[in-house]
């Protein structure tokens, strides 16, 4: 599913119009945006959560020419299943 079938889904659920459907999944995922921006933590309870995973600098290497290159530290957003979802699918 992407963002267009999401909003027609909605669309189709509620009775909202397209571009009022629209707003709401724009402020859906613009809310989960800045709670990542801010490093805080997403629970969608018996669907998933989110976090912010750490890294540490390490030392790679590039694949081309084998030369050891040093990467810097990053935030990256980690999802987690929750046992809701994780039945559902595994029924």
């Amino acid at each position: 599913m992407n963002k267009l079938e999401l909003i027609s889904t909605l669309k189709e659920k509620t009775r909202l119009t397209k571009s009022e459907a629209a707003e709401v999944v724009k402020i859906f995922f613009d809310s989960l945006s800045e709670s990542f921006a801010n490093g805080e933590r997403v629970e969608i309870r018996g669907f998933c959560s989110f976090h912010i995973k750490e890294y540490k600098s390490y030392t790679g290497r590039n694949p081309k020419t084998g030369q050891k290159v040093t990467i810097p530290p990053k935030k990256l957003p980690f999802f987690k299943c929750g046992k809701d979802l994780k039945e559902r699918v595994d029924y």
